[in-house]
């Protein structure tokens, strides 16, 4: 059964940093693309970031340059950096296990989230 726990979230003010992590079990993680996404209050959730098995990283255009995803297949974890926050980033993060190694394309695998919450 693959679970997807995600920590480090929190309250921080704006320009402020905050480092997320998902553990991931139940799965070859070394083999799976990987994603974070949130979703602000009364909005759809949205795609932020993805890292493919090979380390391709792709990000949402207003987070580029601030947000930095990464992986550590030896410890299952995938990773979202987030710096020079901005109260619009505010919402709950979640991680997500993509379909393909060399792609990602989200599936039914979520965490739970976390709340970030970014003030002005």
């Amino acid at each position: 059964q693959v679970q997807l726990v995600e920590s480090g979230g929190g309250l921080v003010q704006a320009g402020g940093s905050l480092s997320l992590s998902c553990v991931v079990s139940g799965t070859i993680f070394s083999t799976k693309s990987m994603g974070w996404h949130r979703q602000a209050p009364g909005k759809e959730r949205e795609w932020v970031a993805s890292i493919t098995s090979a380390g391709t990283r792709r990000y949402v255009d207003s987070v580029k340059g601030r947000f930095t995803i990464s992986r550590d297949n030896d410890k299952n974890t995938v990773y979202l950096q987030m710096d020079s926050l901005k109260p619009e980033d505010t919402g709950v993060y979640y991680c997500n296990q993509g379909q393909d190694t060399w792609w990602y394309k989200p599936s039914g695998y979520w965490g739970q989230g976390t709340q970030v919450t970014v003030s002005s």
